[in-house]
């Protein structure tokens, strides 16, 4: 029960901020939060991270919802014991939920964070991003770990 209420929270927090942004700000905004290193920048994504593949909206929704399906399906086949692996899709999880919602409602992502070293992101980017890592880590620790989605 906990993965779920995690993807949840993720989605919920990821949409929380997206629209405190689109409510506040206009498309190219910026605010500097803290000097010279971050940023709150409205930026309307019709790509993938980094703005790849920029206006293939129909693409990410198709891939998200087979991803997403991917992910619900593999989470409840996972044995109670697998709790780190269940965390690590239901960051998963929450994000790409979080990005589907965005593409259905708007045909974007809402990003904001900026650091200006890195393209512009959101909640749900983060929160996708380290859950790949932790999952790329526990292969590489544990590559029984892949016999989990088997």
């Amino acid at each position: 029960m906990g993965a779920w209420i995690i993807a949840a929270f993720i989605f919920v927090i990821d949409q929380f901020t997206k629209t405190l942004v689109k409510t506040r700000m206009v498309p190219h905004q910026s605010i500097e939060v803290i000097d010279n290193i971050l940023y709150l920048t409205y930026v309307r994504n019709t790509g993938a991270a980094f703005s790849l593949l920029k206006g293939k909206v129909f693409f990410f929704i198709v891939v998200s919802f087979i991803v997403i399906a991917a992910l619900v399906f593999y989470m409840k086949r996972l044995p109670p014991e697998k709790k780190i692996l269940k965390v690590t899709l239901s960051l998963i999880l929450g994000g790409a939920l979080g990005n589907l919602v965005d593409r259905l409602r708007y045909g974007y992502v809402v990003d904001f964070i900026d650091f200006r070293i890195w393209p512009v992101f959101n909640v749900a980017d983060s929160a996708m991003v380290i859950g790949v890592i932790i999952l790329v880590y526990l292969i590489i620790v544990d590559p029984e770990v892949i016999k989990s989605f088997e």
